[in-house]
């Protein structure tokens, strides 16, 4: 059974790029496609698609008003089309929180990824999408500090906290699809005194600098796109940029962030491997790795050679994540020495970083 898409674009030189890019997979066709809300809403109950790709401008209704009606009243897996702008990821982190499972850019001529790759990028989305469990919609706001749970809450445990921060102590997480809204909810449970955290999930480098902050306007510890050089501190958090691969150096005063423009590993840069694969070497046992929701493989051996070398391994169960693929993958190969639901992720890594 071939996986049925509905494809929606104001563009009909779009809907018709993506509908041929589409099509030329053996698993999946294209059952409609249409140019604004209104005529999607009748495709959708005609042809009960599997998959929906979506984009944000359209007359009459625009793509997120209509991701909000569609996740309340007829949820179903949804790949967004988004312009990869400043304003565009801003965008496209608002429909992720909305029930997006994933997303894509538009295709260009002349843009650095070749058409074939963008063609075998999209249908590897879609076939995920088809896949993934439908979260419940959230929107975020802006808070100080997320509310302190019974496990970081206590002077003892923030004296554990800073003290595993001060022994040199770090958390080491890598996602794909799905791990936007997953790395929220992990890092809205980590308290502002935790040891440093590092983080590889798989985005352009136009979205990660806007990931960032608005973990940062939600969450305890402070976070940023790593530049590269930086200190690495207890209470802070780095996200990889899009652009480079995300890896720790070690110093005589600790440990600096170090950015790479090597080639992709696992088709992908930034690489959870490469993460993974430096908090093996250079930290060992004082490290614990964390792999979450995501599409693929990037990440199990990274994480296997992290618990070889001594370190604490959580991967998320297959019953939370969006897509079970990198935490199955590595937990497959014996990386995962516990499974967790993600609501109880936080807590459970902030146990190991204490023992």
């Amino acid at each position: 059974m071939k996986i049925r898409v509905v494809v929606v674009d104001d563009s009909a030189l779009m809907r018709g790029l993506l509908t041929e890019m589409i099509n030329a997979a053996p698993d999946m066709e294209v059952v409609g496609a249409a140019a604004d809300a209104v005529s999607a809403r009748e495709l959708i109950k005609a042809l009960n698609p599997d998959v929906l790709t979506l984009d944000f401008h359209m007359p009459k209704m625009d793509g997120l008003e209509f991701l909000d009606r569609l996740m309340r009243l007829r949820p179903m897996p949804v790949v967004m089309v988004s312009a990869f702008t400043e304003a565009g990821s801003e965008t496209t982190l608002r429909a992720l929180e909305l029930g997006a499972v994933d997303f894509i850019g538009k295709p260009r001529a002349d843009g650095a990824k070749r058409m074939e790759e963008y063609a075998e990028e999209l249908v590897d989305k879609i076939r995920a999408a088809k896949g993934a469990r439908l979260r419940r919609p959230t929107m975020s706001r802006a808070i100080p500090v997320p509310a302190p749970t019974p496990a970081t809450s206590t002077a003892t445990g923030g004296a554990l906290f800073a003290r595993a921060a001060g022994n040199g102590k770090m958390i080491f997480v890598g996602a794909s699809t799905g791990g936007t809204e997953a790395i929220k909810e992990f890092l809205q449970g980590i308290p502002a005194d935790a040891p440093p955290i590092l983080i590889v999930q798989h985005m352009p480098e136009s979205f990660t600098g806007s990931f960032a902050r608005r973990l940062d306007s939600l969450c305890a510890p402070r976070v940023l796109e790593a530049q590269g050089n930086e200190k690495i501190e207890p209470g802070h958090v780095y996200i990889a940029p899009g652009h480079s691969h995300l890896q720790v150096r070690r110093v005589a005063a600790g440990y600096l962030t170090e950015l790479l423009a090597t080639p992709p590993v696992n088709r992908h840069r930034p690489s959870v491997d490469v993460l993974f694969d430096s908090a093996a070497t250079l930290v060992g046992r004082q490290a614990v790795g964390v792999i979450l929701t995501g599409m693929g493989k990037d990440g199990a051996q990274g994480l296997l050679r992290m618990r070889q070398a001594g370190a604490r391994t959580l991967g998320q169960d297959e019953a939370s994540c969006v897509v079970y693929g990198m935490p199955r993958e590595a937990f497959l190969i014996g990386a995962v020495e516990e499974q967790s639901p993600l609501d109880e992720m936080a807590r459970r890594t902030l146990l190991a970083v204490t023992r």
